[in-house]
């Protein structure tokens, strides 16, 4: 497999994910929500790997496609701020929907460009060695990738190498707590109905958690403009 074959699998496995959210039902919540984590993860770890890797390749190759790597940069940041306010926005907020909608009318837009124009100029330039070994790197940048969208990052050598391998590692952490709150989340027993006082402190503290989950805690940002700004 070359690099041009490996990122297009990626964009039909993304695209799978897109198809899937479309097919599900309105009240599908726990799928959608699923999907969508899904979705943030591949696109998350796409856009890592052809920062590091692709885009610098084909910049460096020739003056030629500098444009066309720049205005891939910008949809690529773009994008990661979608993907940063649905990383914990509830399925069930007014715009949830609405907001998967614009991320993949703009992901597909971007595909679109990149396989109808960047990658048959990119295989015209590269030798098919060179596509092999950059599928290579490609492969190495994946499995040290962060699995979360991460906009206030640089998004070109070497600012965000530094920043992948310490977002990658932050990264472990939250998807491993996320993991164990959902687990317990299933398998605690539904509450008993509330009444009176009781039932407006349990609503009005449970309104307070979906604020401060929102699209990204401030304690998230706070920690990523430590080390990212």
């Amino acid at each position: 497999m070359d690099a041009i074959a490996l990122l297009k699998a990626d964009h039909k496995t993304v695209e799978t994910l897109f198809r899937k959210f479309e097919q599900a039902g309105r009240n599908a919540r726990k799928l959608k929500r699923k999907l969508v984590d899904q979705m943030v993860r591949e696109l998350a770890i796409h856009s890592v790997i052809e920062e590091q890797v692709f885009y610098p390749a084909v910049r460096s190759k020739a003056d030629a496609f500098e444009d066309d790597i720049l205005e891939a940069l910008e949809e690529h940041h773009v994008v990661k701020w979608l993907l940063k306010e649905l990383e914990n926005l509830p399925p069930e907020a007014e715009r949830f929907d609405a907001k998967v909608k614009v991320l993949m009318e703009n992901v597909r837009t971007h595909v679109a460009e990149e396989e109808r124009e960047l990658f048959p100029r990119v295989r015209k330039a590269f030798s098919p060695s060179e596509l092999r070994d950059m599928a290579e790197a490609l492969m190495l940048s994946k499995r040290a990738s962060p699995t979360r969208p991460h906009p206030r990052a640089p998004d070109t050598p070497p600012g965000n190498l530094v920043a992948g391998a310490m977002s990658a590692v932050l990264d472990m952490g939250k998807d491993a707590l996320r993991a164990a709150r959902r687990k317990a989340e299933g398998l605690s027993p539904s509450p008993a109905p509330l009444a009176g006082k009781r039932a407006r402190k349990t609503r009005s503290r449970k309104e307070s958690d979906m604020r401060q989950e929102g699209d990204g805690s401030v304690r998230e940002l706070a920690t990523e403009s430590s080390y990212l700004m």
